[in-house]
């Protein structure tokens, strides 16, 4: 059985930082693509970052700069470092995880239940 469990969410202060972690079991997790998306209230749910199974890395422009995706093959552990944080990136984080990265949701096949990041001004 598949899971991915978030963790790492919380409060903190504009400009403060944060590093998300998402761990797998049950995945092929060197070969599998890894994303993260964010869900603010009110809004629909919107790509942040993707790592491909060879690390290649890309970015919404909006966190480009301040957020870095990484992995860690031999935790099946995928990674959001948020620096710089701002009230507008406050949203419940999901990862993903799939057969390449992407920016598409409906591409991946695993998701998790999401953890909360709220950012205070």
């Amino acid at each position: 059985q598949v899971q991915l469990v978030e963790s790492g969410g919380g409060l903190v202060q504009a400009g403060g930082s944060l590093r998300l972690s998402c761990a797998t079991s049950g995945l092929p997790f060197s070969s599998s693509g890894m994303g993260w998306f964010r869900q603010a209230p009110g809004k629909e749910r919107e790509f942040v970052a993707a790592i491909t199974n060879s690390g290649g890395t890309f970015y919404a422009v909006s966190v480009k700069g301040r957020f870095t995706i990484s992995r860690d093959n031999g935790k099946y552990t995928v990674y959001l470092q948020m620096n710089s944080l701002k009230p507008e990136d406050t949203a419940v984080y999901y990862c993903a995880a799939g057969r390449r990265g992407t920016i598409l949701w409906e591409a991946y096949d695993y998701k998790g239940q999401g953890t909360q990041v709220t950012v205070s001004s």
